[in-house]
């Protein structure tokens, strides 16, 4: 990468990279622009952690450096230019875990997509009116707990029952075949990188 502000963040330098958006804010700068360097930043930091390079704790400090450097962005990048879909996530009622929730909502957002994270302990319900509410065409459902399984299920067939009919991949330390299986869920993962993976390629689909 020959992006400066690109290279800051992949590297975890988290002063540099928040001065670098602040400089070429200042010089005038597109905000979009800005933006999109901070997101290839965080696809070398899914890249290393893909090789082993990088561990869970490097994901953790990188979203929070993402989060921090694009504060005064936020506003600023017109709605929907750097927006590749929209996502309803949380963890599924019975469970409370939110690490690994945070992880991926937050390597989400830097990939591009409009998250709407509704938290933990979230009933079957809360996710159907999300959807709803966002028009959202994709479904994130975190659980660690095995309790969170049957939640899992339950939540989806909700949103068929309502009548929608959003892709939905589950996700935690605990999941496997046999629970995709169960729950009737689209795919799953068991790695933040996962759902940005997936997201994507349900993206590409799309739009073919």
């Amino acid at each position: 990468m020959t992006d400066e502000l690109a290279v800051a963040l992949g590297e975890l330098e988290e002063d540099r990279t928040v001065q670098l958006v602040q400089q070429r804010l200042a010089r005038g700068d597109d905000p979009s622009t800005i933006m999109k360097s901070c997101q290839d930043g965080m696809t070398e930091v899914g890249k290393r952690f893909e090789s082993g390079e990088y561990f869970i704790s490097d994901l953790m400090l990188s979203a929070e450096i993402f989060k921090k450097a694009t504060v005064p962005l936020s506003d600023l990048v017109k709605t929907g230019s750097v927006t590749k879909g929209r996502i309803v996530f949380g963890t599924v009622k019975g469970d409370i875990h939110n690490i690994g929730k945070d992880i991926v909502v937050g390597l989400l957002k830097a990939a591009g997509y409009e998250v709407t994270d509704l938290g933990i302990d979230v009933p079957a319900s809360s996710f159907v009116e999300a959807v709803k509410a966002t028009g959202a065409s994709m479904v994130g459902l975190s659980g660690l707990l095995t309790i969170a399984f049957d939640s899992m299920k339950e939540t989806i067939a909700a949103l068929g029952a309502a009548g929608l009919k959003p892709k939905v991949m589950i996700g935690g330390g605990t999941i496997s075949d046999a629970v995709q299986k169960h729950t009737g869920a689209d795919a799953w993962g068991n790695d933040a990188q996962s759902a940005v993976r997936i997201a994507n390629e349900w993206t590409s689909e799309v739009a073919k």
